[in-house]
């Protein structure tokens, strides 16, 4: 009897903590987003497939997923080689570099912004020169790009670091005592180890790209058609009170979200059994 006593509080407990759980995710993720595609077909089908087709949200879209193109595998480049070099060597700075791997997600992404204005803009340090060269950097694509890459520079690296430290270099080393080179080590042990933390890093980083807001809007100059990404588009489409037209727009980067997210739980359910093998403590 005592037992059955006791237990009672705690299922209602564990009840409440996940209808306050379900409550919470209900009023600050579901709702908004119900109400994104309620607004964007808010007059129907045709103003917003009209909406998005206008040129200047087919540019805003194309820009988007330009930088994303060139933002992401960057970051895959560093977060792989900055994971390398955290696991598997000992140096003079290792500690500062695990900082400033991490330093975008401590600044402001404004601040981060108004530094490549500082550097790269007509009155910064290098910008007479580039001018000089025919070279834009600020209110262009190459701006865009640099404030992406500088965003999404954490999450590759983030998410291989703790995984690679798990696992320890073991393998590689067997592999080398093989005669194995280091390419051949890196594509036949590593990479097949780390693919997962990697793809999660992919996923995430390449979400945070296309929905980047402070730092784009800083070096892009909202110049409409040619500077534009999708999450500015949006701004400036509501401050024209185009509602139909704004929430159309958010409605997609709300749909590359949720297909971010599908994708990830698609390959935790296919794939679930070798995840959790190659995860830390996994065997």
């Amino acid at each position: 009897m005592r037992s059955r006593s006791t237990s009672w509080p705690r299922r209602l407990g564990h009840v409440a903590l996940i209808l306050l759980a379900l409550a919470f995710l209900v009023a600050f993720l579901l709702a908004p987003l119900a109400t994104v595609f309620a607004e964007a077909f808010r007059d129907g089908v045709t103003p917003y497939l009209a909406a998005i087709r206008q040129p200047e949200a087919r540019s805003a879209i194309r820009l988007t997923l330009l930088v994303a193109v060139i933002a992401v595998p960057l970051n895959v480049i560093f977060g792989i080689a900055a994971a390398w070099a955290m696991t598997r060597f000992e140096f003079r700075g290792k500690t500062l570099l695990g900082a400033l791997i991490d330093l975008p997600f401590s600044v402001s992404p404004v601040i981060s912004g108004l530094v490549y204005v500082l550097l790269f803009g007509a009155q910064g340090w290098f910008g007479p020169w580039l001018d000089a060269h025919g070279v834009k950097v600020i209110y262009a694509v190459p701006g865009l790009v640099l404030a992406t890459i500088f965003i999404t520079l954490p999450f590759v690296a983030r998410e291989l670091i703790p995984l690679m430290e798990a696992q320890g270099s073991e393998e590689e080393e067997a592999a080398r005592v093989l005669g194995a080179s280091g390419w051949q080590m890196f594509f036949r042990v590593t990479l097949p180890n780390i693919r997962w933390a990697l793809l999660y890093g992919v996923l995430l980083c390449n979400a945070r790209a296309m929905g980047e807001f402070g730092a784009v809007s800083v070096v892009s100059g909202h110049i409409r058609g040619l500077t534009t990404t999708m999450p500015l588009e949006v701004e400036m489409r509501y401050n024209e009170y185009d509602y139909v037209g704004a929430f159309a727009v958010a409605s997609l980067l709300a749909l590359l979200a949720l297909l971010t997210l599908a994708v990830k739980t698609l390959l935790e359910w296919r794939y679930g059994d070798e995840i959790a093998a190659h995860a830390p403590g996994g065997h």
